[in-house]
Parts: C-alpha cells; structure tokens; sequence
C-alpha cells in the first residue's frame, strides 16, 4: 500500500486514487497521465478494498479509479461503507473485466460516474475522464490545468487576471488558449458551465434559488437571464419541459 503524499498545488490538480489489485491495471493508467501530461495527482495506491477504504478517509480524493473486484471487500462494498461516513463529494470511475460487467452497473447506483472495461485504452480513458470531469483533456498540458483549475473554482468570480495567476501565465495567454482550443471566450466557457453545474443541482431536487447561488450567480434575474442563453429556455421550462 502506497500512500504518497503530494507535492503538485492543488488548483490545477485533481487528487486521485488508484484501487486495483492488478498492477498493470494501475500502471497504464499512470503511464496515460504522464505521458500526456494531464493534471491529475495520483496521491495513493492500494490493492485491497479494506485499504481502498482507509486510503479514502484519509487522502479524500476527488476522483477514485476503483477495481470492482479486490481482496477483502469488493469496489461496491467500498462504496458502500465510504457513503455512510463521507459527505465530501468523490468521483468513482469503476475499473472492472467485462466478466464483470453486469455485476459493476450495480456500481452506478451507489453514486459510480463511469465504468471502464479492462484492458483500458486511451481513447476510452480520455472519454471517460471527459464524462465525469465535464471536459476533455488536449494536449496542451498548460490549458489542461487551466481547465482543471476552472471547473474546480467554477462557483467563484473568476476572471482573466485570476486565472493567468494561478497558472503563472498572462492574460493574453488564457484569451490565446480559449480561441485555439475551444474557439470561445473564458466568460462563455464559466457562464456554460455555471450553467450546466445548476441544471445538475436542479435535478436532484434543489430549489431554483439555491442551485443559483451555489454556482456562484448571487443576482437570481441575472442567473435566469445567462441560463435562457445558454439553454434556450429558462429553469421551470427546463425542469418542467412540457410546459407551454
């Protein structure tokens, strides 16, 4: 069991965990990372689910790579026990042999955002990531920690000026990046995913006002006025899509 600890900053990194008992398994999806430059920090390694459990209490990873099958307890027994005493938000993406694969969807009921089939190839890992984060990685490693950095301060005010300081860079830079990669703007790209981030909360049953606040919108007419441009309808239509 290895637990190192982290030397990257945190805002323009994902903290992960890897629980396999394969090391292969583990190894591949350090070696997609690195080689690519992606901004997630593998902050332990286990094998076994009691340690999957112990390593998640105590590392509290955004994001989980977690093997269906372990030693000790399964990746659903896992998820089980770290839901009754975790409130944090985690992110698991099952890793699971396609023997399994039936036996791993039960994993989405427990709060699973993704199933990867052993062997895991780039493509499929690159997709994957792009479900559960909400954007796919390029291969530019100084936008992939822009990216990082934005959907993980997304509720905050962020602006130009904000965002080349945490990543050392300039404000040009970040416009430059923007309009390269994505042909959008920093302002559009936060607005839309303010948004998207809200009609999330609202289909778990958040109240309209609430959902708004927590992605950062303190004005509730300017919140609906950026959510009928992004979506072409406005909240109740989006919640209530029958209504005239």
């Amino acid at each position: 069991m290895r637990f190192p600890a982290t030397t990257k900053m945190e805002y323009e990194m994902l903290r992960v965990l890897l629980a396999d008992d394969e090391p292969a398994s583990n190894e591949i999806i350090r070696h997609y990372i690195a080689q690519h430059n992606l901004p997630l920090d593998i902050v332990g390694e286990v094998a076994s689910g009691d340690d999957a459990i112990e390593a998640i209490r105590s590392l509290r990873p955004d994001l989980v790579f977690l093997d269906i099958q372990m030693p000790v307890f399964n990746g659903l027994q896992v998820m089980e026990e770290i839901n009754k005493t975790c409130q944090s938000e985690i992110s698991y993406i099952i890793i699971t042999a396609y023997a399994y694969f039936e036996y791993a969807q039960k994993s989405i009921q427990l709060g699973a955002k993704d199933l990867l089939l052993k062997p895991v190839l780039y493509d499929q890992f690159c997709d994957c990531l792009m479900r559960v984060l909400g954007y796919r990685y390029t291969d530019n490693p100084l936008f992939n920690s822009l990216l990082g950095f934005i959907h993980i301060h997304f509720a905050d005010e962020l602006t130009l000026q904000k965002c080349a300081d945490a990543l050392a860079t300039t404000p040009n830079n970040i416009i430059r990046m923007f309009k390269q990669q994505l042909d959008t703007s920093l302002i559009q790209y936060c607005q839309t995913l303010k948004i998207k981030k809200a009609c999330e909360e609202m289909k778990k049953g958040i109240p309209i006002k609430e959902a708004a606040e927590k992605v950062g919108f303190n004005n509730l007419n300017y919140f609906y006025r950026t959510f009928k441009k992004v979506m072409n309808m406005t909240p109740k239509e989006y919640l209530n899509p029958d209504i005239s």
